[in-house]
């Protein structure tokens, strides 16, 4: 577990507390993009149709909107496509294996938010190509919008599952293995930018980039102590986290990313440095040089001291 204070800078993005009283067990986050300081949540289980979509200047849900025509299971996680869409992940299994399908349900964020919104969404059948199983994390690839879930597993067996280039709602959508999850993870997120992609855990969470509609490992990233992490979204910036927990009155806390786990800025380019693995809050390479020149300097300096003592006992026995 790697704990951190909320490492944002003043004029980043701040934290906030949800105060609907029917947000309860809020499972998934997704930063609005044609809404400033809206985020979307929703519960999970059996609340109903319903997803919210609260200020994060005032903790205030803005606007209730019913999917119409649905009766979810489990909703777990939600995401938001490049084309301004959102997808909602009816994707819970708390048996890890008793649902043969589980859906995806798809709507346009609406222009105006105030008070309560029907839709009509469109709902995808999604099966996994080796079998069924338990899941919380629904992301979007916010340049190709291809959709992945990671699978929830306590014995190190999760994976990440990529589902057809383009989902269909007449038909089954497979979704296939591309890589290993090897640990619990409750929500993920794609940066903004699509070179990079975050898990999360109860008490931990990992970064990736994003390379070739895989993921490659860089190392874990800060989390904050919360009593039941469940929910991670990148902030619009896309260099900050926002982590959100179940429970009524939850907060959502901001975390700056560090290291090779933050998107490159506009100057910079994953190309331009190598991944070293490890952890994603390590400094740039220039760090890793100083270190290096620091002990060649030191081991340099302790041999000249060998070689200078062992003359002088050699003159002194001469």
């Amino acid at each position: 577990m790697t704990a951190a204070s909320p490492a944002v800078a003043e004029d980043g993005p701040q934290g906030f507390t949800i105060r609907d009283s029917r947000i309860t067990e809020s499972s998934g986050l997704a930063a609005s993009r044609a809404h400033k300081g809206i985020y979307w949540t929703h519960n999970d289980s059996d609340d109903g149709p319903y997803v919210y979509a609260v200020d994060s200047r005032t903790g205030k849900t803005v606007s209730r909107v019913t999917l119409n025509g649905i009766k979810p299971r489990d909703v777990e996680g939600i995401s938001i496509g490049p084309d301004g869409d959102i997808y909602v992940g009816d994707i819970g299994d708390n048996v890890d294996g008793q649902w043969l399908e589980v859906w995806i349900y798809r709507f346009p964020e609406p222009k105006r938010l105030s008070g309560d919104v029907t839709v009509n969404p469109t709902r995808y059948t999604v099966r996994y190509a080796d079998g069924p199983r338990n899941a919380e994390s629904l992301m979007v690839h916010p340049r190709t919008g291809r959709v992945y879930i990671a699978s929830k597993s306590g014995n190190g067996k999760g994976g990440l599952y990529a589902g057809p280039e383009k989902l269909n709602p007449g038909g089954v959508n497979t979704f296939s293995r591309v890589a290993k999850v090897d640990f619990e993870a409750t929500d993920g997120a794609f940066s903004p930018d699509g070179s990079r992609l975050v898990l999360r855990g109860y008490f931990s969470a990992y970064g990736y980039k994003w390379r070739d509609g895989k993921p490659e490992k860089i190392g874990n990233v800060s989390v904050p102590l919360q009593r039941q992490g469940e929910s991670v979204t990148f902030a619009p910036d896309g260099r900050t986290l926002m982590y959100g927990s179940e429970g009524a009155g939850s907060s959502v806390q901001p975390v700056a990313l560090k290291g090779e786990a933050a998107p490159p800025s506009d100057d910079e380019s994953d190309s331009k440095s190598p991944s070293k693995g490890g952890d994603g809050d390590n400094g740039s390479s220039d760090d890793d040089n100083r270190t290096l020149t620091l002990g060649g300097a030191t081991f340099i300096a302790a041999l000249v001291l060998w070689f200078g003592l062992r003359r002088l006992f050699t003159r002194r026995r001469n």
